[in-house]
């Protein structure tokens, strides 16, 4: 079954969920280019976003 189209926005708590397991699996090391670096930058674009 496709996925919808709906996506949901990359919160704060969210990332640090993923860097916090990724950090884990990789022995405290979150690599630059890494989902969960992308995920922290989307994070900080959205909560910019509903501040305004």
């Amino acid at each position: 079954m496709a996925k919808s189209k709906t996506s949901t926005p990359m919160t704060p708590s969210a990332a640090a969920r993923i860097q916090s397991s990724e950090a884990k699996a990789n022995g405290g090391k979150v690599s630059s280019d890494s989902f969960a670096a992308r995920a922290q930058s989307a994070a900080a674009k959205n909560s910019g976003k509903s501040e305004k």
